[in-house]
This record gives structure tokens, C-alpha cells and sequence, in this order.
């Protein structure tokens, strides 16, 4: 690695809640006294196979999960990241020698933001397996991971990490924006205008394509793991006296900061809903969408005035939903301009990885890389661990 060159390339690696596989972004980014510029270079997905997302997802169960699985899962995942890493830069005509470093999130299989209390301990924790020693090794690139344990160790939740990157790269000077990224969960970017004086907000909002995936796989009896551009949800009807009991719920009257994953929204609760719905598969699937486009659009609402929101930028699978963008146009006024971060240049499916090579460069020059304000932490750190 050149530590004298004034550019960057680097690869950033991500694999969310959605459990579609890895995506890996390779990025150029230079600085110029501190204005970080980034460019994507090259994006690629490595597929999980139906195998792997099953195994996957039975360690996210604890009653299944298992810890010599677990210990395996962790290093096999980092032959996964290791490929998928090779992958974005053979496809980009490069070599692994002229990678400067990966910048891996890993996969989450367990999240626990609030403490518990062990042996008078108050503990809060999180974990993400894809070893990044086994990546560092697999592609000879030294790779930095395992972002969110400082911010936890720090009194944060370790999520969301993604605004400070927004707020790095986003903000704008004379009106506020909001930027929406829609995976297994979802969650929001309130970028008040440089000019004011409020505190940018983030946070999870609730189940982004979580539920609505898990309800297409039964819809359709397997054969699908999503429901594709929201065609099955489309053809259904909003079940509005449902909605209004799954609105209920006290994740969505939880104050931020605030985080979730699979713990709250994930197989068993979906799995509850479905099963306690007197509904056809379509409108079940209408109104869990409905859910996830009502709960965001509920959180952009609460700060139109006091941040002085004029755009809304969506990232992640979610954007591809057609119903869900459609509810969630509906439910914004009409003064509120709404697009994709491609908008903004950066492909919507690619942002999360953009971001993690992002928080990867910030770490490798010894700079604070989380949003307290965000996660709750008590003061900014320098997240992230290096395998040389």
C-alpha cells in the first residue's frame, strides 16, 4: 500500500438484513484539505445461494444458532467477502496489488441495543461474523472491519452508522434533506440545511423489506424471495383495520436514537402476522408494504417543518418496490421532491458499500467515524479494527 499517494482505492463490502448476498463497491477517494471526494468505480453483488441464506439465517435464531456453527459461519463468510472483494476488482479490470484496503461490515446475526444485566453488569451488544483476517489473508489487502463495537463500547447503539456519511456527503446549504435506505430494515438521514442550527437526526424506523420478503416467499410457496418491483402487493388491498393494530407497536412511539433488526421484526414476528391474518396472500402483502411505507413516511413527516425538508433520496432494495415508493410518495406532501440516490451519484443498491469504504478510509486516518447524535454515543470514536 502507497501511504503517500493522495488517492485511495478501496473496496467496501456490505451484507444487510436483507440477506441478498455481498455487495461490494470499489471506490477512488481523494481529499483536498478534508473535502473527501468519492467515485464509484466498479459494483458487483456475490449471490448467496439459497443454502447459505438459510444458514444464515438460522444463526440470527438463538434458539437455533449454535456456537460451534457460529465459529465456522465466521470464517466461511470470510472466504465469501474475500471472493466477493476479488470479484468487484477483477470485474473492474484492476489487480489486488492496486487496492490501497476492504472495508468490511460483515453480516449481522445478532443486535441487542438495549443493555441487559449479567452478573451486575449492564451489557449492550452486538456481533457481525465474516472474519476480516480471513479476508486480509484470501486477497493479500489489509482489511479494516467490526465498525460498531466501539460506538456501543462508547454508550451508542452501533447503528445507524450510514448518516455520518450522509452527512459528510450530503448535506446541503440552504435546505434540508432526508435520505431513506430501504433493506431488511429501514431507516432515515434527517440532514437539517448547513445553515440552522439542529442537530442532524438518524435512526431506524422499523421493517424495511424484512416482512414484505418473508411474506412473498409464502405467497408464492417458496418460489420467490421477494416480491418483485411490489407486483404481488399491487394486485392486494390495504387492510386498514389491521394496519392500524400492526401501527401499535412500540418500537415506532420509541424516541431516537433508536435501532432494530431480525430480534424485533424478523422470521417470528413475521411469521405471527401471517398467520394471524384472515387475509388473501395479496392483501397481506398490500398491507405489510403499506406498513413499511406509512412508518417512514410518518418519521420524515414529524421533521418537514423543523428541518426545513425539501428532498427525499431513497437507497437500498426498497427503491426497486414500486407499491412501496408509490405509499411512500403518497404519504409525503407534495412539495417534498422525491428520487433515488442515483440522483445524487450514487447507485441506489450500491450506497451501504460506498459507504462502508467511506468509514474504512476515515478509520485508516485515525478520524472519529461515527454520529453521536445518531447512535447515542457519548462522544465521537474511531470505529473499526485493522487486519494487517
Amino acid at each position: 500500500m502507497n501511504l503517500d499517494k493522495d488517492e485511495k482505492v478501496v473496496v467496501g463490502l456490505m451484507s444487510g438484513t436483507s440477506l441478498d448476498g455481498i455487495d461490494a463497491a470499489l471506490v477512488s477517494i481523494t481529499e483536498e484539505k478534508e473535502d473527501i471526494q468519492l467515485k464509484l468505480l466498479h459494483f458487483t453483488t456475490l449471490q448467496y445461494t439459497d443454502i447459505m441464506r438459510e444458514k444464515i439465517l438460522s444463526l440470527c435464531d438463538p434458539k437455533q444458532a449454535r456456537m460451534e456453527e457460529i465459529s465456522a459461519m465466521n470464517m466461511l463468510l470470510g472466504e465469501l467477502f474475500a471472493d466477493a472483494a476479488k470479484k468487484v476488482v477483477t470485474e473492474a479490470n484492476r489487480t489486488t496489488n492496486e487496492i490501497d484496503f476492504i472495508s468490511s461490515h460483515g453480516q449481522t446475526i445478532f443486535h441487542q441495543p438495549e443493555s441487559v444485566e449479567i452478573a451486575g453488569h449492564s451489557v449492550a451488544s452486538t456481533l457481525q461474523i465474516g472474519d476480516i483476517s480471513m479476508i486480509a489473508e484470501r486477497t493479500g489487502v489489509m482489511t479494516i472491519g467490526d465498525f460498531r463495537t466501539r460506538d456501543m463500547a462508547a454508550g451508542g447503539q452501533g447503528a445507524p452508522l450510514v448518516p455520518y456519511a450522509d452527512n459528510l456527503l450530503f448535506r446541503e446549504k440552504e435546505f434540508g434533506r432526508v435520505l431513506v435506505n430501504i433493506g431488511g430494515i429501514a431507516n432515515i438521514t434527517v440532514l437539517p440545511p448547513e445553515i440552522s442550527e439542529e442537530d442532524v437526526l438518524a435512526f431506524d424506523t422499523g421493517p424495511g423489506n424484512m416482512i414484505i420478503d418473508a411474506f412473498a416467499g409464502w405467497a408464492t410457496n417458496g418460489k420467490r424471495s421477494f416480491d418483485d418491483h411490489g407486483a404481488i402487493a399491487a394486485s392486494g388491498r390495504v387492510d386498514e383495520a389491521w394496519l392500524l393494530e400492526l401501527l401499535v407497536h412500540d418500537y415506532y412511539n420509541q424516541p431516537p436514537p433508536k435501532s432494530t433488526g431480525r430480534e424485533l421484526f424478523g422470521i417470528e414476528y413475521a411469521r405471527k402476522l401471517w398467520d394471524e391474518a384472515s387475509l388473501s396472500a395479496a392483501d397481506k402483502l398490500a398491507t405489510i408494504t403499506e406498513l413499511t411505507a406509512r412508518t417512514i413516511a410518518s418519521d420524515i413527516s414529524r421533521v418537514i417543518a423543523s428541518h426545513h425538508i425539501k428532498e427525499v433520496y431513497v437507497s437500498g432494495g426498497g427503491w426497486h418496490n414500486r407499491t412501496l415508493m408509490n405509499g411512500l410518495k403518497r404519504h409525503l406532501p407534495d412539495s417534498i421532491n422525491m428520487g433515488s440516490t442515483d440522483d445524487l451519484g450514487i447507485p441506489s443498491d450500491a450506497k451501504e458499500a460506498v459507504v462502508f469504504a467511506l468509514l474504512g478510509y476515515q478509520c485508516y486516518m485515525k478520524r472519529f467515524n461515527n454520529l453521536p447524535s445518531a447512535t447515542g454515543a457519548r462522544h465521537p470514536v474511531i470505529m473499526g479494527k485493522i487486519a494487517w
